[in-house]
């Protein structure tokens, strides 16, 4: 990323040193913000003859190559598991229906197994109750029954090779981007519909991997299967009412939230901002009017080859220097989806992830293998734990009580041309105007 944007940038690809070159927003030809308002209608599809008259949608040189990444992860976590696993795959395929078993197994069988009807109730009654909900509010809602199947086909698919990924890295790969392509041919000018079908299908995978760590850490601990599956299904059901009513509380409760325009506002909301930004580029205008033969950003599908052929190339040079055992540890869908998160992450997220990861994990481990043995995981745990106490105890003791934290810390970084375009002629409110 440090290598592609300042050349996507400064060589002005797609114009864009007309825009800033980190930015989640869209914009125009003329490097102002894209006036969404105007192309869509009332029901919430695209108005195509207002679409023409506004012009093409453009993104900043980051937020453009972040989907490129995607693509690109995609293609390589699928190569990647059928060439350094494929075997495996099929041999742990085998040997399960062989009913050969390990310590840990053998211990578990002590406790009754979950049920296989019990996984297939859950699976039925969810999917017929998404298909009901989307056919009876499909006003609201936009997405038509066979998206549900569709989506949910996606997360099957994707489960056992991004499973491996992340057992393998803890790293996962995301489906988002695929899920949002997918639907936006298939089903162009409806954003609710796409934002629907990208939970069903990403989201579901990725519940998945979850609900399968659990497992595997429960299997480990010899918990019984059947209390951590009524855990998780509990949890789950807790959950999604807190989570609802909590959002429901803030959107009704703090002014301002979600404005990025607002001076006064700490509740910028930087991760549901892309989130809608994705749902106007993947669901209302749609893929094939931006990155298909009618869009700007049609080379950028290039990166799905290029994801492709990255790990044919490890595997190649791994087959040709067996004895070089490093080279079998490049993992190529972790190192090109690495950088997935940006937007909403910015590069002070990725500087403290690389401190902490590189003080953790290779001076620690290589100068104190003990302290690395005993503490490592468990510091990772408490480094999560405590922002997320952190962030309840600033915002009951500071925030509801109108306290700011102001200091060079929170303020942006001093440069004028970090959030504006650097085009001659590009006039934008708050930005010097290059001549």
């Amino acid at each position: 990323m440090y290598v592609l944007a300042p050349l996507f940038y400064w060589l002005n690809f797609y114009k864009a040193r007309a825009f800033p070159i980190f930015s989640s927003s869209l914009f125009a030809a003329s490097g102002k913000k894209y006036n969404i308002s105007e192309i869509i209608t009332s029901d919430f599809t695209l108005d195509l003859s207002a679409y023409e008259k506004e012009g093409s949608l453009y993104l900043s040189a980051i937020f453009a190559i972040t989907y490129g990444v995607g693509f690109a992860s995609l293609t390589a976590t699928i190569v990647h598991v059928l060439l350094f696993h494929g075997r495996e795959i099929w041999e742990q395929s085998r040997a399960s229906f062989k009913q050969k078993t390990d310590i840990h197994t053998r211990l578990m069988m002590k406790y009754k197994q979950v049920p296989d009807w019990w996984f297939w109730l859950i699976l039925i009654v969810n999917i017929a109750a998404t298909m009901f909900a989307c056919q009876y509010y499909n006003y609201q809602l936009q997405l038509p029954w066979w998206g549900v199947l569709l989506a949910c086909s996606i997360a099957i698919f994707f489960t056992l090779p991004i499973g491996i990924i992340t057992a393998i890295t803890n790293q996962a790969p995301g489906l988002n981007i695929i899920t949002e392509y997918i639907i936006g041919y298939l089903y162009p000018g409806y954003p609710v519909a796409n934002m629907c079908f990208k939970v069903y299908g990403y989201i579901s995978m990725s519940q998945a991997i979850t609900f399968l760590q659990d497992f595997k850490l429960g299997h480990y601990m010899k918990i019984p299967p059947r209390t951590m599956f009524m855990a998780q299904v509990v949890g789950t059901l807790i959950a999604g009412f807190v989570y609802l009513g909590t959002a429901w509380w803030l959107m009704e409760t703090i002014p301002d939230i979600c404005e990025t325009t607002s001076s006064s506002s700490q509740w910028t909301c930087p991760g549901d901002t892309v989130f809608y930004d994705a749902s106007v580029i993947w669901g209302l205008i749609g893929p094939r009017r931006i990155f298909g033969n009618l869009g700007t950003y049609e080379a950028i599908n290039w990166f799905f080859l290029g994801g492709a052929i990255a790990p044919v190339l490890v595997w190649l040079a791994h087959k040709a220097w067996p004895n070089q055992e490093w080279i079998g540890l490049i993992n190529m869908p972790v190192l090109i989806g690495g950088i997935g998160s940006l937007p909403p992450a910015t590069a002070v997220n990725f500087t403290t992830w690389i401190i902490v990861g590189f003080l953790s994990g290779f001076v620690v481990y290589r100068y104190r293998p003990e302290l690395w043995r005993r503490y490592n995981y468990v510091l990772s745990g408490a480094l999560d734990a405590g922002l997320a106490f952190m962030g309840v105890l600033m915002y009951l003791c500071l925030e509801l009580e109108g306290v700011g934290l102001d200091w060079w810390g929170n303020r942006l970084d001093g440069c004028p041309l970090a959030t504006c375009p650097t085009t001659k002629g590009v006039v934008i409110e708050g930005c010097p105007v290059l001549t």
